[in-house]
């Protein structure tokens, strides 16, 4: 069997944590075969523990020697890598967001059709067992057609004291375009991607730069502190729908926790834990679901489908134009809460 040769650009954190060892679990379809970083020695010693035999200063020399490459850079660089392994013929699996901009986004999606290569980027919560149980209910009616979303991705006092999460020319953004973009796509592909119209938002960094803070994912600077911690959005759509949207970092809650639910016409449903409502034979019924034992963690799907899409056997579950509408939401966002009125799309 013909086996992908990946490369990885950038092997901090993410790569190391979920990238990596995921394809490692698939050697039998890819073969790790380059990775580069800004930080050489670190690049010297993921190469010299996973037995990658090339190491590059320049990712661009790396394409010669893969078939795809994972890119887990800062979101600045995404469009700017992902453009030229698209133009050297190289398939790409881009950590999200897809860009910071839009434009970004769509000069991504021209390489990628130009030079006929495949683009998907790693919004790895489709993949959860719980969000593939709640696509298969939307799928099968459960729910008849979806009116209210509800999201929230809030943790408490948790902004990234490590990297580069806090700066705000390198990523773009803060929780939202780090965190919350994952539930934001995660939403829009259970509804089946309706088309949004209207977008009242509104950013916070007060709690943040603060002085004195209590936080519980390391330290960073108040003082140089410039992107957002805590976000509210509403977000209407064509069809009728409508979203409301939270995130945060750092929000003064009791704990974490992690919410998307949906009302729909004949039923609703939560996704994390999976719960479905419903009102039949006369009576209100709650549904459960057990998860079984022996699922494939999200990070392992998405590289299987990344990889078997690539070899021809398989279609990706996130495709480009998705994660573009995503981006083209939180750049609304940002734009609605630095005007103080709705952006119409």
């Amino acid at each position: 069997m013909t086996r992908l040769k990946m490369g990885i650009i950038g092997v901090g954190g993410i790569a190391q944590g979920r990238h990596i060892p995921s394809f490692l679990d698939l050697k039998d379809k890819v073969e790790l075969a380059a990775v580069q970083d800004v930080n050489e020695e670190r690049a010297e010693e993921v190469a010299e523990a996973h037995q990658v035999p090339y190491v590059f200063k320049d990712y661009k020399d790396m394409f010669s020697k893969v078939d795809a490459v994972t890119i887990c850079t800062p979101n600045k660089f995404h469009a700017e890598i992902s453009i030229a392994a698209l133009e050297a013929g190289v398939h790409v699996l881009c950590e999200k967001p897809m860009a910071i901009t839009t434009e970004e986004c769509e000069a991504m999606m021209k390489a990628a059709e130009k030079n006929d290569r495949l683009l998907s980027i790693a919004y790895h919560y489709r993949y959860t067992p719980e969000a593939q149980l709640a696509k298969k209910a939307i799928l099968n009616n459960e729910i008849g057609d979806p009116l209210v979303t509800r999201v929230q991705a809030m943790r408490r006092r948790k902004v990234p004291g490590w990297g580069v999460f806090t700066n705000k020319d390198l990523q773009g953004g803060g929780s939202l375009i780090d965190f919350g973009c994952h539930l934001l796509d995660l939403a829009l592909w259970l509804l089946d991607d309706p088309k949004p119209i209207e977008v009242m938002g509104r950013t916070y960094d007060r709690l943040s730069k603060t002085p004195g803070q209590v936080n519980d994912w390391g330290a960073f600077d108040h003082e140089t502190f410039n992107v957002d911690d805590h976000v509210t959005s509403y977000i209407t759509f064509e069809n009728g729908e409508s979203l409301q949207f939270e995130c945060s970092w750092a929000a003064n809650i009791k704990e974490d926790h992690t919410s998307l639910s949906i009302s729909g016409v004949d039923g609703g449903l939560s996704v994390y834990p999976f719960e479905l409502y419903q009102a039949k034979y006369g009576a209100l019924l709650d549904s459960t679901a057990k998860i079984r034992e022996g699922e494939p963690a999200p990070g392992l799907a998405q590289a299987e489908n990344f990889i078997d899409s690539c070899l021809g056997n398989d279609e990706l579950v996130v495709k480009p134009e998705q994660a573009l509408k995503v981006t083209k939401l939180m750049e609304a966002i940002y734009q609605s809460s630095e005007t103080g009125t709705s952006v119409k799309l």
